[in-house]
């Protein structure tokens, strides 16, 4: 099993470049589902979770090649079983995304109950109670969700849904199936993220009507077919700001080459009342910091986006460790997303966890030590931590780190980081 051997000291100057957004590809490779036609989805990035969802959908019969590193080409034709059985999606909570396509287009489904990390509970309720008041016949038997549509109906109908909480894969399920259901479909409590906003974007290259999108209020008049797009995946604004972090907690001057800073608000409000300098630049984003000991620790509350995203909320933790003074973090989405405090305490950090609440204390170091990365975004904050910390930080089960991050050790290395996969 592969770790990351990292010795810390390092200032990072130089260029990243930001890879597409997993959280948008991945709907993304579902929504080729909904047409017959060729997609092509450029800037995909290479990730493991892209993998298993390539693969998922080469079960189904659909031809899915990669014409080059970022490059992806989906032709759906030839779909002909449409499930995705647990065997392919235990570890991907993305795998929910399969459903609403597939009973748009084939006015059937069968997909497993998804997994994912391990840090919270993620229940698939909202996603069933939003379908089925298009008209869908849902059921859950055996670990799988059975969709199929009434007798005699050959579409979804229009309806009006709006779901307890706000849910990201639930509105982009509920997109791609209204966009061929028949009439209207108006989404209240929406989820807003850039992400929702791409895959829409795809959806209208695809012949979809969709307004509103990027509010919590979306309205899709249904069409009876899409045709195929070509379609650039935005940037992953949770790479962009992790590195964000990296830089100013070890200091340093680095540009992030395709890096959004209007879909980082709120994390590039917290860096700059931390100490460091991040602007908008042609073309990216330039984040210059002197380091830790110039930070000022920065407490902050999780929510829905526009507010402070929860899977950037290890990585500021770490960020946090070795800033000037106490912050109180709380956690409002996952309940499970405190996991890698015992293992950022093992590098010297001084943290305390009140249910849903984490006060850290700011120290002058953390020392070097072997950590154990518990979730995608847990495994992030401990190689921010290593970056900064004394002497050398192995980090074991990076597999949590390769789901959600292309070449993060890598591009560390080319901005000045003393890092190296081990196997």
């Amino acid at each position: 099993m592969d770790k990351l051997l990292i010795r810390g000291g390092r200032t990072l100057q130089g260029e990243v470049l930001v890879s597409g957004a997993k959280n948008a590809a991945l709907p993304e490779l579902c929504a080729a589902l909904l047409t017959a036609d060729p997609v092509t989805l450029l800037n995909v990035p290479q990730l493991q979770d892209v993998s298993t969802m390539l693969k998922l959908i080469r079960n189904m019969g659909v031809t899915a090649e990669r014409a080059d590193d970022c490059t992806v080409r989906i032709n759906a034709s030839g779909l002909n079983t449409p499930e995705a059985p647990y065997e392919l999606v235990k570890t991907m909570r993305a795998s929910v995304l399969a459903l609403g396509p597939l009973l748009a287009r084939f006015g059937e489904a069968t997909v497993s109950l998804p997994g994912g990390c391990a840090i919270g509970s993620r229940p698939v309720d909202q996603h069933i109670k939003g379908l089925a008041a298009m008209g869908a016949e849902i059921v859950v038997e055996h670990g799988y969700m059975i969709a199929k549509l009434p007798a005699g109906w050959t579409r979804l109908k229009g309806a009006r849904i709006t779901t307890d909480m706000v849910t990201v894969t639930g509105t982009e399920n509920f997109l791609m199936a209204a966009a061929l259901a028949e009439g209207e479909t108006v989404l209240e409590n929406a989820a807003q993220e850039p992400e929702i906003s791409d895959l829409a974007e795809m959806l209208i290259a695809m012949g979809a009507k969709i307004e509103g999108h990027g509010t919590s209020r979306i309205c899709i008049q249904g069409v009876e077919k899409l045709h195929g797009c070509t379609h650039r995946v935005v940037a992953d604004r949770i790479e962009a700001g992790t590195f964000l972090c990296a830089v100013a907690a070890t200091g340093g001057d680095v540009v992030l080459r395709h890096g959004r800073a209007d879909h980082l608000d709120a994390v590039i409000e917290k860096l700059r009342e931390a100490g460091a300098t991040v602007q908008a630049v042609d073309g990216g984003i330039r984040v210059q910091s002197a380091g830790g000991a110039t930070l000022k620790a920065q407490g902050f509350r999780t929510t829905e986006y526009p507010g402070f995203p929860t899977d950037m909320q290890a990585q500021f933790m770490a960020l946090n460790c070795i800033a000037q003074g106490t912050a109180t973090v709380t956690e409002t989405i996952f309940e499970n997303r405190f996991m890698h405090v015992n293992e950022l305490v093992r590098l010297g950090a001084k943290i305390q966890v009140d249910g849903k609440v984490a006060v850290i204390e700011g120290l002058p170091r953390l020392s070097g030590a072997t950590v154990m990365a518990t979730d995608l975004r847990a495994s992030a904050s401990l190689v921010i931590a290593g970056l900064v910390a004394d002497g050398e930080t192995v980090v074991d089960r990076i597999y949590h780190l390769d789901r959600g991050y292309d070449c993060m050790e890598a591009k560390l290395r080319g901005i000045g980081a003393d890092i190296e996969r081990i196997g």
